[in-house]
């Protein structure tokens, strides 16, 4: 017997992470969304994963590019992270967000604490959402701490 959805959203509160918006760039401009469900899937080579809901307006979008980029938010970026997750605030999410391009083309928010920028490489459909595997081209770090999310709101690591 399978577990209700409820109950899945209940246990799955309990895993904290950390928190990304992914970014690519389309013949309109750039788009992009926030995301926790990310995860490093290979050293050799560098390959990403990150899944992103068939239904967001972005999930055709990265197919369609055929790169991303991975911005890893800082504990001062819970601002950017509600902006990219809202759908209302879809036409303004870029504006005033200093950005760069990345070596693939996709957009590198520069305040985040780390960009990943890569190329597609794979994309499975599990279920409600696409499964995006993207092999590493470039890697941005910047100085700061990062923004975590835990049952349902954001959290900040004590000690840093």
């Amino acid at each position: 017997m399978a577990v209700d959805q409820e109950q899945f959203k209940k246990a799955l509160a309990t895993w904290a992470s950390g928190v990304t918006v992914v970014t690519t760039e389309t013949g309109s401009g750039p788009v992009g969304l926030t995301a926790s469900a990310f995860s490093s899937v290979s050293a050799e080579p560098p390959l990403v994963l990150v899944c992103v809901n068939q239904s967001s307006e972005s999930c055709d979008c990265i197919e369609e590019a055929g790169f991303f980029a991975v911005n890893i938010l800082s504990t001062e970026q819970q601002d950017v992270s509600n902006k990219f997750a809202s759908r209302k605030l879809k036409e303004t999410r870029f504006q005033d967000l200093p950005m760069s391009t990345g070596v693939t083309g996709a957009p590198l928010l520069d305040e985040s604490l780390t960009s990943i920028d890569c190329t597609l490489v794979n994309t499975v459909v599990m279920g409600t959402h696409k499964v995006f595997f993207g092999e590493v081209q470039q890697v941005v770090n910047r100085e700061g701490n990062p923004l975590m999310y835990y049952r349902g709101g954001y959290r900040e690591i004590a000690g840093l």
